[in-house]
């Protein structure tokens, strides 16, 4: 990447940082010109990296989904045991939730599952897609350290973490799941564990 690629670049981070931003405050319609002025960039500057408001706000939420995953990926990356590396996706993934207000996320999952033509849905099940890919790695490794019961078959252990996650993405149980989410970590790694009697 050339300096001026890297300063493109860096320009499109800023104005999706501070649309975010502005986003995230859960008010209603946050105008391109608040962005403009938040992000210290001339209107035309945005027009000219997102083209409309429409494709600014798919890139707010793409760049979330895409920080998401980039959290997750240095978690399993340190090849921590199951356990660790569950709890610590879990704790990362409320840490991060914390950050967001809670109608901008609601809305940001309301809007990337929407079934459009322009590639929105596509975004969620690639997001989806990846995100599978990494469980399931992290599934063979609790298997290679016996806390995954060899039992489970891969598509049932993506079954019954996709469960979770939709469940946890819809708008009622989201309000209520935050505060136990240690408990449902704890009780996700002892369903699929090993039984242990004798």
């Amino acid at each position: 990447m050339n300096g001026f690629q890297k300063r493109t670049e860096e320009k499109k981070v800023q104005i999706l940082e501070a649309a975010f931003e502005l986003m995230n405050t859960g008010r209603g319609n946050v105008t391109m010109e608040e962005i403009a002025k938040h992000a210290n960039v001339g209107k035309a500057t945005i027009f000219k990296y997102f083209g409309n408001k429409e494709n600014l706000i798919h890139e707010v939420f793409k760049y979330n989904l895409d920080t998401m995953k980039e959290a997750a990926m240095l978690i399993m990356a340190e090849n921590k045991s199951f356990e660790e590396t569950l709890i610590t996706l879990s704790k990362n993934k409320i840490a991060l939730l914390e950050k967001i207000n809670k109608d901008f996320y609601l809305n940001m999952m309301r809007y990337i599952t929407e079934k459009k033509d322009d590639g929105l849905s596509l975004l969620m099940k690639q997001y989806t897609q990846e995100t599978f890919s990494m469980m399931l790695d992290l599934f063979h490794r609790g298997r290679k350290e016996g806390k995954v019961d060899l039992k489970y078959s891969d598509e049932f252990l993506l079954l019954y973490f996709q469960v979770v996650v939709e469940g946890i993405s819809s708008p009622v149980v989201y309000e209520k799941i935050a505060p136990y989410t240690e408990e449902w970590t704890e009780m996700l790694i002892k369903g699929i564990a090993p039984n242990k009697r004798e």
